[in-house]
Parts: C-alpha cells; sequence; structure tokens
C-alpha cells in the first residue's frame, strides 16, 4: 500500500503517519524529519537546506526528490509506505509517479488533511521541542510536568525557527501558492480523499482508514 499525506504544516500529518505505521506495518517516509536531521548533522544537504528552512520557504526539488527516490529504495519500504510530507508541488508529483513506474508501482490513495489557517497557527507556535531527545510538547495541548523543561531528559525546551508564528504564516503562504494545487492534481487520477484534521486523532485515523477502505 503506497500513500501519500498532504496538509499544511501542522494538520496532523505525522500524528496519522505514525498511526498508520502501528496499524498497516510500512514505514513513514517524512522529508521533514530527514531535512531536519540533515541540519542537526551538518551535512551538506543541511548546509543548504537549513537556511531555507528556517526562512519557512520551500527545500528546491531537486533535493526533495533525491532524498525520497534513495529512501523508497530501502528494503523495508518493499512492501508499500507513507509518504509524509511529499510531494509538495506539481513538479514532485510527477517526479514521483515517474519513479514509481520505473519500479513497477503507483500510488493506492492520496489523504488530504484539512485545517482552518487559524487553527494550524495555534498548534505550531505552540509548540516546543527536546533538542537532545526529540519530545514534542505543546504550551496548552500537551504541556511538560515542569515548565519549559523535557520530561524525559530535563533539558531546557526550545521552539524551533520554522515553529513560530511568523514563520507559520510564510509557510501556510508556501502551501496555498503551491501544494493546495496537488488536490486538483490527484483528483483529476481518482486517488484525492479529503480528511477533517480536526477533532481526536483517533476519529481522523477512523476516517484515514475509511478512506483507504474504499480503494
Amino acid at each position: 500500500m503506497n500513500l501519500v499525506l498532504l496538509g499544511p504544516p501542522g494538520a496532523g500529518k505525522g500524528t496519522q503517519a505514525k498511526r498508520m505505521v502501528a496499524r498497516w506495518g510500512i514505514p513513514q517516509v517524512s522529508t521533514g524529519d530527514i531535512l531536519r536531521q540533515a541540519v542537526k548533522d551538518g551535512t551538506e544537504l543541511g548546509k543548504q537546506a537549513g537556511p531555507l528552512m528556517a526562512a519557512g520557504k520551500l527545500v528546491p526539488d531537486d533535493l526533495v526528490v533525491g532524498i525520497v527516490k534513495d529512501r523508497l529504495l530501502q528494503p523495508d519500504a518493499a512492501k508499500g509506505f507513507i509518504l509524509d510530507g511529499f510531494p509538495r508541488t506539481i513538479p514532485q508529483a510527477e517526479k514521483l509517479d515517474e519513479g514509481l513506474r520505473n519500479h513497477g508501482k503507483a500510488l493506492d490513495a492520496v489523504i488530504s488533511l484539512e485545517v482552518p489557517i487559524e487553527t494550524l497557527v495555534e498548534r505550531i507556535s505552540g509548540r516546543r521541542s527536546c533538542p537532545r531527545d526529540g519530545s514534542v510538547y505543546h504550551v496548552v495541548q500537551n504541556p511538560p510536568r515542569r515548565e519549559g523543561l523535557c520530561d524525559l531528559c530535563g533539558a531546557a525546551l526550545v521552539q524551533r525557527e520554522d515553529d513560530k508564528a511568523e514563520s507559520v504564516r510564510t509557510r501556510m503562504q508556501a502551501y496555498a501558492a503551491q501544494t493546495a494545487p496537488l488536490k486538483e492534481f490527484y483528483a483529476r487520477k481518482g486517488l484525492l480523499h479529503v480528511v477533517d484534521g480536526v477533532g481526536a486523532p483517533e476519529a481522523i485515523e477512523a476516517a484515514v482508514v475509511q478512506a483507504v477502505g474504499r480503494r
């Protein structure tokens, strides 16, 4: 089962992808996680992508496409995958289709999580991350037991540059201009399923499962 999760930053793609991994046993391929790790490690990719990500801009297609192609060739993706954060543009989608065809594969479904912009800004700007173990909290929805400190390791929590409100709004503009047209692209192929991304994670998961089941 080869799936794509669409939706703006903060729509809950990562949360739902992890639930799908547990349910179906296929890997989550998150370009955001891969890019952030590259920035943290100081790799050549990280040096190119870091300033763009900090400014809330999209990383160029050639860099992202190369990452995804390499990841989908790994053994754990042989029986399927969940793409989280890719594709973000129609050229990326076209290159993904081409790459899958070259290996005798195709997408089975595309899930678009829909969330109002102001809800997204509130969700993202309230996030705090642990720089040591990667744990993620929210100042309102999931606060740490001790304010500003990680529950697991006690490290001081930080707000990622691309989680700040001004950066979030820039990301939303980039999404509207470049990623939202993907819904029409995939709708024409009969692959698109729109799911309300507001509500309990369990309810959203049930809607995703129902949508995938219709394929």
